[in-house]
């Protein structure tokens, strides 16, 4: 039997994982403005990539309002109920508390 070649296609060490995470975590923390995160995210993810983003962030902002239905959410927002549901697990029962986190720091519409 011969020796196989290394598997070249192995996902990257998780060291090397973080190290990555780390630095676009610096990169994002490093703009300034609303002009320079959309040029940074414009190169850095697709356009259906950052829309998922900011519907996802509409959905959050929703239902920290606690005023509609995850179906009305889910048509203001342009997205899927399915969505609306995953969102509502994060905000509720994840550990992460991201979105939380954000909201509480981020002025409420008048």
């Amino acid at each position: 039997m011969t020796d196989l070649p290394a598997d070249t296609t192995a996902p990257a060490a998780p060291e090397r994982q973080t190290a990555a995470r780390v630095a676009l975590y610096d990169a994002l923390l490093s703009l300034k403005t609303r002009q320079e995160m959309d040029a940074f995210l414009a190169d850095l993810c697709t356009p259906a990539e950052v829309r998922a983003f900011a519907e996802r962030w509409a959905v959050a902002r929703l239902l920290d309002e606690k005023s509609k239905s995850y179906r009305e959410i889910a048509l203001e927002a342009g997205t899927s109920p399915t969505t609306v549901v995953r969102v509502a697990r994060f905000l509720k029962e994840m550990p992460h508390q991201g979105y939380r986190l954000v909201l509480d720091r981020t002025p409420k519409k008048a």
